[in-house]
């Protein structure tokens, strides 16, 4: 009989924040609004700062650092520096290389810090409460955060660099709008631990609440509503699969401020090289999960519906033979456009990219027209069963 293993120990700092400081608000901010209100300045400070905490996270410590997705000149990073040291989550070098290590052994209850397949409570808050083995520092992932100065210098200076931040922010604006108090509850201490949970969301619902568009290899879930308690970050399911786009909401009508953000930095020359993933390669994922879905569609609904059963699983097959026909096709376009480039003079160049570029176009027609089939083969289906 092995004997039991010793419990993690408990990490006192991170119980301080996380426990300590809600119980702290949860009676000093009632007993504040009872006997004094709350100015409208401060309820202000309070959204305005939560953005201002949460897009430093989202922004700096995730988009830019963790995953390098674009570059930043010097004067945005320092901005996102401090936005992100008021969201008091820890340093950039510790927050960024935990989360490389997240994306590398995502679901892994071993060596994932924050694994969703350990519960809710564990992703959500429990994974920093004790000094867990795959919670540990291990920098051997982050050679460029170990490079970058600014980055050094803040893991260095970290908590004097907290108090400073918090001081400069909060006690210019308590003092302007004559809410010194008010300012400091809910500014600060409200705006802290809703910025918390804001980034907690990530790790927990986001990994159990949602759909998988884009890839079933991992728990992530896409979430329109996710998305705007996290600033854009919901869509996790396509962050999990294409971790290096700048991007989490690609299509047009999803909520991603983060993205704006850093899109609008971009034309202002503060920001450069925003990776995307190519559009192919996210519809190329998209399709491949409707072929995947539209299989459990035929084993739940195709017993109601035997006399079409040979004909839809046959319309599947020749739909997912083109759908590989379609991705060769690609990849030999692919292959003549780098020996194009490499063999060709500059002035010919051009011709031959407007050649290729239609071709581009017209197998990603082909992509969408196998999407709308599969969708009309897969909704038939359903309305047939359903009629039975």
């Amino acid at each position: 009989m092995t004997a039991p293993q010793p419990k993690a120990p408990i990490n006192w700092i991170a119980v301080f924040a996380l426990i300590f400081l809600p119980i702290v608000a949860a009676i000093a901010i009632p007993l504040y609004a009872y006997h004094h209100d709350f100015s409208l300045a401060a309820w202000i400070s309070m959204f305005v700062l939560l953005g201002v905490s949460s897009l430093g996270i989202t922004a700096g410590y995730h988009r830019l650092w963790a995953h390098r997705a674009y570059e930043a000149t010097l004067p945005l990073k320092i901005i996102l520096m401090i936005m992100g040291t008021f969201a008091v989550q820890n340093s950039i070098l510790f927050w960024a290389s935990g989360h490389r290590t997240h994306h590398r052994h995502v679901d892994d209850v071993e060596q994932d810090p924050y694994s969703i397949n350990r519960g809710f409570w564990y992703a959500h808050i429990g994974w920093m409460l004790r000094d867990y083995p795959s919670g540990a520092a291990n920098y051997k992932n982050a050679p460029d955060l170990l490079n970058d100065k600014l980055v050094m210098f803040q893991d260095k200076y970290y908590v004097p660099l907290v108090i400073a931040v918090h001081a400069g922010i909060l006690l210019p604006i308590g003092w302007a709008v004559g809410d010194m108090w008010g300012v400091l509850l809910l500014g600060g201490l409200m705006r802290l631990i809703l910025s918390h949970h804001v980034t907690f969301f990530i790790n927990s619902l986001c990994h159990m609440w949602g759909s998988r568009p884009y890839t079933d290899e991992n728990t992530a879930r896409d979430n329109f509503v996710l998305a705007i308690a996290t600033w854009g970050e919901g869509y996790h399911n396509y962050h999990h699969i294409f971790q290096y786009d700048y991007r989490n909401g690609v299509k047009w009508w999803q909520y991603d401020p983060t993205k704006w953000l850093i899109w609008s930095c971009s034309k202002l020359g503060l920001a450069k090289n925003l990776r995307r993933i190519p559009s192919f390669n996210i519809k190329k994922a998209e399709l491949a999960m409707k072929f995947k879905y539209a299989e459990q569609d035929l084993a739940v609904y195709g017993h109601n519906v035997n006399e079409d059963m040979a004909t839809v699983k046959l319309r599947i097959s020749q739909e997912y033979d083109a759908f590989s026909q379609t991705l060769n096709d690609w990849a030999k376009l692919k292959e003549l456009e780098i020996q194009a480039k490499k063999a060709s003079v500059a002035e010919k160049i051009h011709q031959i990219d407007d050649k290729l570029k239609m071709e581009f176009q017209l197998v990603e027609q082909r992509l969408s027209h196998h999407r709308q089939t599969l969708n009309l083969l897969v909704n038939n289906l359903k309305k047939k069963a359903q009629a039975n």
